[in-house]
């Protein structure tokens, strides 16, 4: 039996990263009986590892679950979708946005707005969500109920009377929550009269039943053992299985207008499914697909290479299935010198990289070298032509280049008054301008400055926690374009360059970069038979050196007394054969030398 389209409730918890969005979720769960004591886990809806190990939700993540109004008695539907809080993760959030009609936005009561609440806040109003703020962790010591309220009412506009206060903890407001849910959040527009229309919002891959669609039906229903139609990719399909997540996969007759669910069409083929896509009934098509998702431009690229050349086909395949549960990174093939043939991959951020590299490796089993991630520079050229450029090591010569332009963000600051002073001198050291300062409420204000996202990319986050003592929270949106003073610095070892370690830096900070590099990779590189020259270089010009010394072999210890000339022969020999190894030998790297570059 179907439920009554006007009884489904479709929303999402939105809120900044640890503010407790998955321990809401367990406790909506538990609070309507959907899970028993026996399956019941911490944090239910993060089923990914990695998720759990770093506490931290990666994945947006679905369930369906009932619950009966004790007031009215009647029973509601409710499709919840728990969706990650970090910056690199947006992509996640705008897909279950628009999968939703309402959203459920967090905020801690101790650390009060943080940056990913305005950013998540303005996507919901773009999607014209109704939202529901709450005050989460009101059973803490530090606990500020009535500034976190305040925040609330300054910054968004919220009335003090619809703000919700809760403890996902303690279990504090759970009811509150759900009748706050039925009340203010609409049900379900659509047709269930007209022909289908379903937005895939998601995928994941099965060994046995291929591609997993997770669909929103928008207008329409979707029956079992229909054939349905892929309308951007304009292939057709059989569903082997349709069903509902209850948390986990549970089989169904169908999907009714409004629901949410899944399907399984046995396709194997992962590169023909693209989140945003709209199913339609093979037979009686939808004439107009739905508008899907405004696709997201990498902002952070790294080289991903197999650790053993004969593994490439497998990363390739990996990087195929991956690509269904995380639409937002891109790859194409590339080859390097000294690493061989491997992809050249795109991500929103560098926690994002670090996170598919590490599903590839665990989920996929394939050892990586990662290659020093760099920012999408564009390049125009004295013959008026403009490049964009991803890899340094396709950097044309400089006496072709007119102008490089680097990509410029506007970064939102929150943070404690406590700690402003130290954050200005961040930003200042990495080429920002401050733009401006708002107050949120009296010991708290947001900074906004503009600043080269190259900067920001590899550890401007965490040095950011760090100097605020985890306190400060960060947002930013790429505004474009701007003419830099920079140059590609080359990395030759034993005079052969190395493109994997080549980088582009700012002409100011080139020889110091460079002087990093060199020194960290002295200190990686184990002693060779030969001597190994590590140098920086801006064309043909060396700005810094380090060297390795050989290892020495004492090829006199075995002669006893005799004539100085038997070991003079013996050292003129081991000069020749050195001198041979320097014309055909190669260092060797170990694969440390890569990930730990990646760290300058």
């Amino acid at each position: 039996m179907h439920p009554d389209k006007k009884k489904i409730r479709n929303f999402c918890v939105i809120a900044h990263i640890d503010h407790g969005k998955s321990t809401l979720c367990d406790r909506l769960l538990e609070f309507t009986g959907s899970i028993s004591q026996r399956d019941f886990k911490n944090q239910i809806l993060d089923d990914m590892d990695l998720e759990r190990e770093r506490g931290i939700t990666i994945k947006a993540s679905a369930v369906r679950f009932n619950y009966k109004d004790k007031d009215t008695h009647n029973e509601y539907i409710m499709n919840l979708i728990d969706t990650p809080g970090h910056v690199d993760f947006t992509y996640e959030v705008s897909k279950s946005l628009s999968a939703s009609e309402g959203a459920i936005i967090l905020v801690d009561a101790v650390e009060g707005i943080a940056a990913q609440t305005v950013a998540n806040y303005h996507l919901a109003k773009e999607n014209n969500l109704v939202m529901i703020p709450v005050v989460n962790k009101i059973d803490l010591p530090h606990a500020d109920i009535d500034h976190a309220k305040l925040q609330l009412i300054s910054a968004f506009g919220f009335q003090e009377e619809d703000i919700l206060i809760a403890s996902a903890k303690m279990g504090l407001g759970t009811e509150d929550i759900l009748k706050a849910i039925i009340e203010k959040i609409p049900p379900p527009s659509g047709n269930s009269q007209k022909p289908l229309k379903a937005l895939i919002f998601d995928s994941s891959y099965d060994v046995y039943k291929g591609v997993i669609l997770y669909v929103r039906v928008i207008d329409g229903e979707i029956k079992d053992n229909q054939k349905i139609k892929l309308m951007n990719a304009g292939t057709s399909h059989q569903i082997q299985e349709v069903g509902i997540f209850n948390p986990k996969p549970l089989k169904a007759k169908g999907l009714k207008c409004g629901e949410v669910g899944y399907l399984a069409c046995n396709i194997k083929d992962a590169s023909i499914v693209n989140v945003g896509e709209t199913i339609t009934c093979f037979k009686s098509s939808a004439k107009e697909p739905l508008p899907g998702y405004k696709k997201i431009k990498p902002f952070v690229f790294c080289g991903i290479y197999p650790e053993n050349t004969k593994d490439f086909e497998e990363l390739k395949k990996a990087l195929e299935k991956l690509k269904l549960s995380d639409a937002s990174f891109t790859f194409e093939q590339e080859s390097s010198e000294s690493l061989g043939f491997g992809y050249r991959c795109g991500f929103l951020g560098l926690l994002h990289s670090e996170i598919v590299q590490e599903r590839l490796e665990r989920e996929f089993d394939v050892s990586l070298i990662i290659s020093i991630p760099s920012v999408v520079y564009r390049i125009e050229r004295t013959n008026g032509k403009e490049i964009e450029l991803e890899n340094p090591s396709k950097f044309p010569d400089p006496q072709e280049i007119k102008h490089i332009l680097e990509p410029w963000i506007k970064a939102f600051i929150i943070t404690p008054l406590d700690y402003v002073n130290d954050i200005m001198q961040l930003v200042k050291n990495r080429r920002g301008n401050y733009i401006k300062t708002e107050y949120l409420g009296d010991d708290r204000l947001i900074l906004t400055y503009e600043l080269p996202l190259a900067e920001v990319v590899v550890d401007f986050y965490d040095k950011l926690k760090s100097i605020t003592r985890g306190y400060a929270s960060f947002d930013y949106e790429v505004i474009g374009y701007r003419p830099g003073n920079l140059a590609k610095v080359d990395i030759l070892l034993n005079e052969k360059r190395y493109d994997s370690f080549s980088f582009i830096a700012h002409r100011d900070r080139a020889e110091q970069r460079g002087r990093e590099v060199a020194d960290k990779l002295k200190a990686l590189i184990p002693r060779q038979l030969i001597q190994v020259a590590i140098q920086a270089a801006i064309s043909n010009k060396i700005i810094a050196r380090s060297n390795i010394s050989a290892l020495k072999k004492h090829v006199t210890g075995k002669c006893y007394g005799g004539d100085i000339t038997r070991k003079r022969k013996l050292w003129d020999k081991q000069k020749k054969g050195k001198k041979r190894m320097k014309q055909f030998g190669n260092v060797q790297i170990p694969q440390e030398a890569f990930k730990d570059i990646l760290k300058i």
